[in-house]
C-alpha cells in the first residue's frame, strides 16, 4: 500500500516536471545529474540494506537477540555513514569529469554541459540523506517493520511536487525539493526506531565481528549494482547521442522507465523486500522446504500482477504516455519517442521482477557472487544488443536491449538457484 501511495505520487511528480520541462534542456540536465546519487545510493545504500544488512541483522537478532542486535547495527551505521560522506565530497569535486563520463553527447552543448554539472554538484548531498535511510530501513525490516520505511518515498515525491509548483521552470528548485525530501523521508523513520530501542549516535566503534561478514557480502553486492548500473549508464551515453537516436531521448527514456517502473515496484520491489527478512530467517534455520515455499508463493503472485501488466503497457503505450504527460513543454514529439521506449520496455517487466525474488534467494544463503557473475553476462549481452538495434530502432532499440538482457539473466538465475537448493516448483509456476 506505501508503496502504491509513493508511486501514485511519483507519476503526479513527473507529470509535473513534464509540463515544465518536457524533455528538453533542463529535464536532460536534471534526469543525468540525479542518475549519479541515485546509482550510489544503490551501491551502498539501499542494495547494502537489502543484501548485506539485512540477512547478516536477521541472524544476529536470531540467534544472540537484540542486545547483540544494536551493537552490531551501531557499527554499520558508523562505517556506512562516514563512507557516503566521503563518497559526496569526492562526487562534488569530481562534477564536470563525472558528466563528460556518462552524458558525452552534452559535452557540445556548453549550457548544457554546465547546468548538468551544477545540477549534479547540488544533488550528490542526496547521497548521504538516502544511504542513512536506506540503512534505516535495513535495521527496521529486520526488526519486522515495513510501514515507515515504506512511506519514505511518499514525503520525497511530495516535497519533489511542492517545490516544483512554486519555483516553476526552475530546475534549481525542483533539485531543493529532492534534498528537502530526501531529508523528511530520513526523519520519518525515527520514531518507530528509538521505540524498537535503537539510539543513533556517531561513535568511534567501527569493529565487530559480523560487520565483516556485512562487508564481505557487500563488496559482490556493490559490483552486482555497478555491473547493473554499466546497463543504465551505456543506455544514458548513447540516448545522448541525438544525431542517431533523435533529440530528448535521455529525458524521454527517463519518463518511460518511471512508466514501467509503477506495477515492477508496487508488486515487484514491495514483495522482494518484505520476503527478504523470512527467506533470511529460513536460511538461519536451514529450512529449505519453506525458503522454496517462500520462493514460489513470491513468484506465482508476482506474475500473476505483471503477465496483464505487461500486456497492457505494450497495447497502451502511447494512450498511457499522451494521457500523463502531454500538455506544456511536453509535445506530441515527447510523446511518441517516450512511448516507443514504453512499449519495448514493457517486455522486460516480467523477468526484471522475478529477478528481485531470485536474487534475494541469494542473498539470504549470504551468496552475492552469483548474482554477479550472471549480471556480468547480462551486461555484455546488453551492450552488444544496445549497439545493434539503437540504429533501426532508435530510442526503442535501447529499451528492447534491456528487457532481452534482463530476461536472460532471470532465466539463468532460475536455473542456478534450482540446481542449488532443488526443484522449484516450474509447473506450478
Amino acid at each position: 500500500i506505501a508503496t502504491a501511495v509513493s508511486r501514485v505520487l511519483g507519476f503526479v511528480r513527473d507529470i509535473v516536471i513534464a509540463g515544465f520541462f518536457g524533455t528538453a534542456i533542463y529535464a536532460q540536465a536534471f534526469v543525468v545529474a540525479f542518475r549519479i546519487p541515485n546509482l550510489l545510493r544503490d551501491l551502498i545504500g539501499e542494495g547494502a540494506a537489502n543484501s548485506a544488512i539485512v540477512p547478516v541483522l536477521t541472524e544476529e537478532l536470531t540467534k544472540k537477540g537484540k542486545k547483540e542486535f544494536f551493537a552490531l547495527s551501531q557499527v554499520i551505521f558508523n562505517i556506512i555513514f562516514w563512507a557516503l560522506v566521503i563518497l559526496t565530497v569526492l562526487g562534488m569535486i569530481g562534477a564536470p569529469l563525472i558528466v563528460k563520463l556518462i552524458a558525452p553527447g552534452f559535452f557540445s552543448d556548453s549550457e548544457k554541459f554546465q547546468v548538468t554539472v551544477t545540477l549534479t554538484r547540488v544533488l550528490f548531498p542526496f547521497l548521504i540523506l538516502v544511504g542513512v535511510w536506506a540503512y534505516f530501513m535495513g535495521v527496521l525490516n529486520s526488526l519486522g517493520y515495513f510501514a515507515a520505511p515504506a512511506f519514505g518515498p511518499c514525503l520525497l515525491n511530495l516535497s519533489m511536487i511542492m517545490c516544483a509548483m512554486w519555483f516553476g521552470e526552475n530546475v534549481f528548485g525542483l533539485a531543493t525539493g529532492v534534498l528537502a525530501g530526501g531529508f523528511l523521508q530520513l526523519v520519518i523513520q525515527l520514531p518507530p526506531l528509538y521505540l524498537s530501542g535503537w539510539k543513533m549516535r556517531l561513535t568511534k566503534e567501527f569493529s565487530h565481528p559480523q560487520a565483516k561478514k556485512v562487508g564481505i557480502l557487500l563488496v559482490p553486492r556493490a559490483l552486482g549494482s555497478c555491473v547493473y548500473q554499466v546497463n543504465v549508464f551505456v543506455s544514458t551515453i548513447l540516448a545522448s547521442l541525438s544525431g542517431i537516436v533523435g533529440e530528448g531521448a535521455v529525458a524521454a527514456l527517463y519518463y518511460a522507465n518511471r512508466v514501467w517502473q509503477m506495477p515492477l515496484a508496487i508488486f515487484g520491489i514491495a514483495l522482494a523486500q518484505a520476503s527478504l527478512p523470512a527467506m533470511s530467517k529460513h536460511v538461519a534455520m536451514k529450512d529449505m522446504d519453506k525458503l522454496k515455499d517462500m520462493l514460489l508463493f513470491s513468484l506465482r503472485g508476482l506474475f500473476f500482477i505483471l503477465v496483464p501488466s505487461t500486456i497492457g503497457l505494450m497495447v497502451l503505450a502511447a494512450p498511457i504516455t499522451k494521457v500523463l504527460f502531454e500538455r506544456g513543454a511536453f509535445t506530441s514529439y515527447s510523446t511518441g519517442i517516450t512511448s516507443s521506449a514504453l512499449f519495448f520496455y514493457a517486455i522486460g517487466l516480467v523477468a526484471c521482477g522475478g529477478t528481485r525474488i531470485l536474487v534475494n534467494a541469494f542473498y539470504a544463503m549470504h551468496d552475492t557472487m552469483t548474482p554477479v557473475k550472471t549480471a556480468l553476462i547480462s551486461v555484455g549481452l546488453n551492450l552488444v544488443l544496445n549497439i545493434t538495434l539503437m540504429f533501426p530502432l532508435k530510442l526503442g532499440g535501447l529499451a528492447l536491449a534491456s528487457s532481452i538482457a534482463a530476461t536472460v539473466n532471470f532465466v539463468i538465475l532460475f536455473i542456478l538457484l534450482e540446481k542449488r537448493i532443488g526443484y522449484l516448483g516450474a509447473r506450478a509456476l
